[in-house]
């Protein structure tokens, strides 16, 4: 029999995975049974999953060795899947490059900042849509919030005059770039005042646009009751108990009616939200924005500072400090009320069970215990969330 050195042909991490149980040595690893098959197609999906949040996150500005302590891989494994990731995206390269001259833009600098938005000579970004309908919906809310003077991406027109173009059934639309980016230090006192400052004005303004625009008139609590718990049963409560789901529901059910509602942002976090020096600069990306419990964009921003993975997470106190000073930011602008208030912990909790489902519904294990831990950890915030609020 021929032995191979494995480092020829395993990928490094697996490699080191396989040392932690045996080295030094020969291993003999025999051929898969067909029942075997599926662990191993499980296992891709897993990685492939895996690559494409690393990839997310060094587009949103992380360095490779906070990349490598987060995975535990080496800063040559980050550096080879980056560069796979790259590879992925070159088509979609060639062809923004391809309808630049319906807009009369030399392209001097391409380079991608999100999956599927990039940034044009440091002055423009585009961005491509399968959802045709989804793109005129955003460029109808930032025309609305523009006459508002609310600081959004303006549309650059073709140099025919149109808003946006169709190429191979994608759907590219140019921007003027804000200035600003995304915050880095999450943990800053005043800028999360200021956030919740910002999530307020939002608010505000999206009241003048609802007469203006049809919009998806959404519930969290139908949504809870109906393709949340459909996905929690298939998969027989494992993740998220019944009991569990149960309670949060309920709380949410009690003053659920008397909650504001209104149009919403629906993904708030600090890639949609920019900030040039310190100060808030722009808002980006309304495809989600959809008629909702107001409280829900809130919400979605606190539970979503305790699911990032950094080297830097949030003690509990800290983000108890964060979530105080973005209350306090939003109600120097609109005062929230009491069963708002009230609501706000029960709120963040049926969101992670939300993303617990659906993740579990695209077979992502990983990330739907992700969700649950962050479930464990805002549960264990409730008295310390009540003396807050």
């Amino acid at each position: 029999m021929k032995y191979i050195n494995a480092k020829d042909i395993l990928p490094e991490e697996l490699l080191s995975m396989i040392r932690t149980y045996y080295q030094g040595g020969y291993l003999y690893i025999p051929k898969e049974s067909y029942g075997k098959r599926k662990r191993q197609t499980d296992y891709q999906i897993e990685l492939e999953k895996r690559n494409q949040d690393i990839y997310l996150k060094h587009l949103e500005g992380r360095k490779n060795g906070q990349l490598a302590n987060i995975y535990h891989l080496s800063g040559a494994s980050i550096r080879r899947i980056i560069s796979k990731e790259k590879v992925r995206y070159q088509k979609m390269k060639e062809k923004i490059e391809k309808v630049l001259p319906l807009w009369e833009i030399e392209c001097r600098q391409l380079s991608q900042i999100y999956p599927s938005v990039w940034e044009i000579n440091h002055s423009y970004v585009i961005k491509v849509y399968r959802d045709k309908e989804q793109l005129e919906r955003n460029i109808k809310i930032s025309e609305i919030l523009s006459d508002c003077e609310i600081p959004v991406a303006k549309t650059v027109p073709t140099a025919l005059g149109d808003q946006y173009a169709e190429c191979q059934g994608h759907y590219f639309w140019i921007s003027k770039k804000l200035k600003g980016s995304n915050i880095s230090n999450m943990k800053d006192k005043a800028v999360a005042r200021e956030m919740g400052c910002a999530i307020a004005q939002l608010h505000a303004a999206f009241l003048r646009c609802e007469g203006e625009v049809g919009f998806w008139d959404n519930s969290l609590l139908k949504e809870m009751k109906g393709w949340v718990r459909e996905n929690l049963v298939k998969n027989e409560w494992e993740i998220i108990g019944e009991e569990e789901y149960g309670k949060a529901v309920e709380a949410l059910e009690s003053v659920y009616d008397s909650l504001p509602k209104q149009l919403i942002h629906r993904d708030v976090h600090f890639g949609n939200f920019l900030f040039f020096e310190g100060k808030f600069s722009g808002y980006i990306d309304f495809d989600l924005s959809q008629r909702n419990i107001r409280i829900f964009d809130i919400c979605y921003f606190l539970s979503g500072l305790l699911a990032e993975e950094t080297e830097d997470a949030f003690t509990k106190m800290e983000w108890i400090d964060i979530a105080g000073l973005v209350l306090a930011g939003y109600e120097s602008v609109i005062q929230l009320s009491e069963n708002e208030k009230k609501a706000i912990p029960c709120v963040m909790e049926c969101i992670e069970i939300l993303f617990a489902a659906y993740y579990l519904s695209m077979n992502d294990v990983k990330h739907a215990n992700d969700s649950y831990q962050v479930l464990l950890l805002i549960q264990s915030c409730e008295s310390d969330l009540e003396n807050l609020i």
